[in-house]
């Protein structure tokens, strides 16, 4: 049986052996850089290194699973020269990618603008995106119209 031919489920957190929950806490030390190796990942969660190599290719979080993840934002913004430049920018800083862009046309000092993002690389949690770019100077408001993938 190949990789291919293997199936794969979904399981709640709670009903995972002990030794498969370490094992993703140490692959996620060793990913974010907070272990510098297996030896040292394991040793943190209390794990023995045997069950980390048993596991570690068999376990991933949910997330990891999901290839690309999308959201749609509705932006209100006042219509200033840059301000589009400045949010696109501002967008990638974070690591997302810009999939669709909709403006409108500016009427009385406003314009709305609808970005669909992959956000499958981004760097913070959407929250943090969300909050840094309502804080932007020219955006009165950012509505999350839908995200999924």
């Amino acid at each position: 049986m190949n990789k291919t031919d293997k199936k794969f489920y979904l399981v709640r957190e709670d009903v995972l052996p002990e030794a498969m929950k370490k094992t993703l806490d140490a692959k996620e030390l060793i990913e974010r850089g907070k272990a510098e190796s297996v030896w040292e990942a394991v040793g943190r969660v209390d794990l023995s290194r045997s069950a980390f190599y048993k596991y570690r290719d068999t376990v991933f979080p949910f997330h990891t699973v999901v290839k690309e993840k999308l959201v749609t934002l509705f932006f209100y913004l006042e219509d200033r020269s840059g301000t589009l430049s400045q949010l696109l920018s501002t967008v990638a800083s974070f690591g997302c990618n810009v999939l669709t862009i909709h403006q409108t046309i500016p009427l009385q000092g406003r314009a709305n603008v609808t970005l669909s993002l992959n956000i499958s690389g981004m760097t913070v949690e959407i929250e943090e995106l969300l909050s840094t770019l309502g804080k932007m100077e020219f955006v009165e408001k950012v509505d999350v119209l839908g995200s999924g993938a």
